[in-house]
């Protein structure tokens, strides 16, 4: 692990420690472009948390590609709401799709929705619609994006501003990492950032509409993801576990 006091050198990215440039999004994506060598990209799902970064990267025109993965199974809100977006910031939205002779040859095997009998075929079915075009959406990035915050499930409880992807040999940044859902909807309203109506019908987080359900009161942010298995470490295998030495405050 490198000392506390020292920069991290990872591949095409220079990440100094603690926050001399501030706590604010938009400072840290600033701080992430100045010490990185190489395409930056963000993933954007459109759940509030993408919303808000990519906000601040079309209003001030950061130089980050902005891409979503379209897996065939998102909800009609969700498309809704990716038009709406490059209206309102006169962008368009690069999507990656799924393999089509991979999603026939698993649909084949397993039916049209034969991840709900098994978490092996509903892993399968997240690494192919998934889990396969991210790594076609990050091929050539030096920093990867995302809109994660260690608050949002247990197995999230370890997600730091920096980490290191040993699988996709990228920096990984969480600019929301330590925020609250509460203060990121605060701030998307302060900002007039477009957000998925079905946040507003309970659904806090979105994914496929075949395995996404709103959550109630009290119940834990993910629960609506995949409700019919048990695992309370619910993810679709995207976010990896492997992990390097990484920063649990500002770059």
């Amino acid at each position: 692990m490198a000392d506390a006091d020292s920069p991290i050198q990872y591949r095409g990215a220079r990440l100094e420690l603690v926050g001399a440039d501030g706590d604010g999004v938009a400072q840290r994506l600033r701080t992430l472009i100045d010490r990185t060598d190489g395409k930056i990209v963000l993933t954007n799902g459109f759940g509030i948390e993408g919303q808000l970064i990519a906000h601040h990267i079309f209003t001030e025109k950061l130089p980050i590609d902005v891409v979503t993965i379209d897996t065939g199974r998102l909800f009609p809100e969700t498309y809704r709401l990716w038009q709406a977006i490059e209206e309102r910031y006169a962008v368009r939205i690069r999507a990656i799709y799924p393999e089509a002779e991979a999603v026939a040859e698993m649909v084949a095997d397993s039916g049209i929705n034969g991840f709900r009998y098994a978490t092996d075929s509903r892993l399968a079915c997240c690494g192919v619609r998934k889990v396969e075009p991210m790594k076609r959406a990050l091929a050539g990035a030096s920093a990867w994006i995302t809109g994660l915050r260690s608050d949002q499930s247990s197995t999230r409880s370890r997600v730091r501003l920096i980490d290191w992807d040993a699988t996709r040999g990228l920096v990984k940044f969480a600019p929301l990492f330590d925020r609250t859902r509460g203060s990121i909807v605060a701030e998307c309203e302060r900002l007039g950032v477009p957000v998925n109506e079905l946040h507003a019908r309970g659904y806090l987080s979105i994914g496929c509409e075949p395995c996404t359900r709103a959550v109630v009161p009290g119940e834990a942010e993910r629960s609506g993801r995949w409700w019919w298995e048990a695992d309370d470490s619910k993810e679709c295998g995207i976010h990896v576990a492997d992990r390097g030495p990484g920063r649990t405050r500002a770059a």
